[in-house]
């Protein structure tokens, strides 16, 4: 009789609890393994509005030549119809428990396929930790890049795959849930920031129950002057347009320099913004050391940030007010929740990079609310990243409830769905 026979058979008698041992104590040659890794594309079809990329700030916009015109009025865009493909990955096993993830970009899906895939065939799904130590150090240049992106895209799929062996939702693996839903800020990129569209929109998003929003830097160095006080004037507006009581943040993307960050949170400063993100590439902590220091306003980086290591620097230096690493880059579901550990010890708040939202969430929903208080939501840009799931993740009144399905609970529609491939290099 085989050990896991024998266990199982002495639980239905009552010897045992009712959790199965035979779930934890298996012969090596009986443990589950993984038996492939895949990437999925699914194909469909959606209605989009198609509206011009907004005008942000970025590296690039140094450059007056690289510089985005100023939007439209969106309110005269038509909806259209266009054709949409995701990429996930599953990763299949000896036992038939699949785990499945995504969105995941096609950078970080190429690395998997042509570097990971090979070498995780064989391994036991459940040691997550050991295959993730064992992926960082199976390349020299693990520590960032696309290779760190797909080491996150396998360690979500793993997470997912633990949660439905278990039969319950990622945050029960993590600890449990610190509450029952989640509260998201509105995540404005794309909307325009002209002065009558940005106090209209905003009004809407608050009452839609959006205590947080946060809006994206149109104007920069190469805009001068009168750059610097439209930009001024987006604070204002908001400010007054939505009252005290509501929380207003800013995302320059890498596009400004310190003395054009200071010059602006000098004269934000009475408005009360609840941040500046990314005024500044990652690289250059000690700009955001010296931004800290000499404003009131709360300093946000870490979207581009590359495992703990990157984030203890930052954390050490006295650098940040909030973390903002994303799992779908910085190492996965098992790097966000090391890192807010972390920042735990530093009392910074990690409120994490919402490129996607499912593992972001429920780690989220496992710490306590002074570690991570809020998540991200790109209302512009989630449609498309959950468009094919069965169980999309939408806010109502400003908030996510937390998912019941074991994993992260992706299904797919087949409704939705026209084709789905499996891709090969």
């Amino acid at each position: 009789m085989k050990r896991r026979d024998f266990l199982a058979g002495l639980g239905a008698a009552g010897a045992l609890p009712l959790f199965s041992f035979n779930k934890f104590i298996v012969a090596d040659d009986e443990r589950i393994k993984i038996t492939d890794v895949q990437i999925i594309k699914v194909s469909g079809i959606k209605e989009s509005f198609d509206f011009p990329y907004q005008s942000q700030i970025s590296p690039l916009t140094a450059y007056p030549e690289h510089k985005l015109p100023p939007y439209p009025d969106q309110k005269s865009v038509e909806p259209e119809t266009q054709s949409i493909s995701n990429n996930y990955i599953k990763i299949l096993t000896n036992e038939g428990v699949e785990g499945f993830y995504g969105i995941v970009d096609w950078e970080a899906a190429y690395v998997v396929l042509s570097q990971l895939r090979r070498f995780l065939i064989g391994q036991n799904p459940l040691a997550i930790e050991m295959l993730w130590d064992k992926m960082y150090r199976l390349n020299r240049h693990s520590r960032a890049g696309h290779y760190m992106m797909a080491i996150s895209a396998v360690d979500n799929a793993l997470w997912d795959l633990k949660g439905k062996y278990f039969g319950v939702p990622v945050y029960n693996l993590l600890g449990g849930p610190t509450r029952d839903k989640l509260e998201v800020y509105a995540s404005c990129l794309g909307y325009s920031v002209l002065p009558e569209d940005l106090a209209s929109k905003s009004l809407e998003l608050k009452d839609h129950g959006f205590r947080y929003q946060k809006w994206f830097m149109a104007n920069g160095l190469a805009d001068g002057t009168k750059g610097m006080l439209k930009n001024v004037e987006m604070v204002k507006i908001l400010r007054e347009t939505l009252g005290e009581e509501y929380e207003i943040m800013f995302d320059a993307f890498n596009g400004w320099d310190l003395d054009y960050a200071l010059t602006f949170c000098n004269m934000v400063e009475g408005y009360r913004p609840y941040w500046l993100e990314e005024a500044f590439v990652s690289d250059k902590i000690d700009s955001f050391v010296e931004l800290r220091k000499s404003t009131s306003v709360p300093v946000a980086t870490g979207e581009h940030f590359y495992g703990r290591w990157e984030v203890s620097e930052f954390l050490k230096k006295g650098a940040l007010d909030f973390v903002q690493a994303d799992p779908e880059w910085c190492g996965g579901t098992s790097e966000l929740v090391k890192i807010c550990t972390m920042a735990s010890i530093f009392d910074v708040r990690v409120v994490p990079h919402g490129h996607n939202i499912h593992s972001a969430l429920h780690v989220i929903a496992s710490q306590s609310p002074m570690t991570c208080p809020i998540g991200e939501y790109l209302l512009n840009w989630m449609p498309s990243k959950i468009h094919f799931e069965k169980y999309p993740l939408i806010p109502e009144n400003g908030h996510l409830e937390l998912p019941i399905r074991p994993g992260f609970g992706i299904v797919l529609d087949e409704e939705k769905v026209l084709k789905e491939e499996v891709v090969e290099l």
